[in-house]
């Protein structure tokens, strides 16, 4: 088994699935955390100046999604079916760009209240409502997204809809069978365990 290091911001952010998946996996890893002070010093050190970075012995592999895709194998959360896996990959991929979409809206200069109407008017019926209308049917008719066996995809599933759905609670209202199955991913032992010891942080 290659030694991991895990360097990040000390947040959960894009490092959080990659967390899961580790915790899921029982695999062992050093969770490395810059505080964003030491940042700039530290910046400079960092392949690519970007974060999260995962370190494979000797070897650095940058990008979050990639990391995922790769420990995902490790933890035996990708089908062996090569076109279940790829619609892992494209699932990952959605709520990344659905993700891509709301942080826009959080990071942006505008007042609070123009915030919440452009979640209210915009995000949610342009982007978020159609991807919960279209996986709320899958879930209806089979037990995990992808496979019949939980994957990085549902991992990453309920990672994202469980941060949303806390920072608005009535999101998932009128999806049952997505509220039911991220109450599923939350409740796996592994993922509840990991979620309840983590390092408080802000974001």
């Amino acid at each position: 088994m290659p030694e991991y290091k895990l360097i990040y911001f000390n947040a959960k952010g894009r490092a959080e699935l990659i967390r899961w998946i580790f915790a899921y996996g029982d695999i062992a890893y050093t969770d490395e955390r810059i505080e964003w002070c030491d940042w700039p010093a530290r910046k400079a050190d960092i392949p690519g100046g970007k974060l999260p970075l995962l370190v494979v012995d000797d070897k650095t592999l940058p990008q979050s999604l990639a990391i995922a895709r790769y420990l995902a194998k490790q933890a035996g959360l990708v089908p062996q079916d090569d076109l279940e896996a790829a619609f892992c990959d494209a699932l990952a991929d959605t709520l990344s760009e659905m993700m891509h979409e709301v942080y826009k809206i959080i990071f942006s200069p505008n007042d609070e209240e123009e915030k919440k109407r452009q979640r209210k008017e915009e995000l949610f019926p342009n982007v978020i409502s159609p991807i919960l209308t279209r996986l709320n049917k899958q879930l209806e008719e089979r037990e995990w997204l992808v496979s019949n066996e939980v994957t990085w995809a549902d991992l990453m599933f309920g990672l994202v809809m469980g941060w949303l759905e806390k920072k608005d609670p009535e999101m998932l209202n009128g999806f049952p069978a997505i509220q039911q199955h991220v109450n599923k991913i939350l409740a796996l032992p592994k993922i509840k365990q990991w979620v309840e010891e983590q390092p408080d942080t802000a974001f």
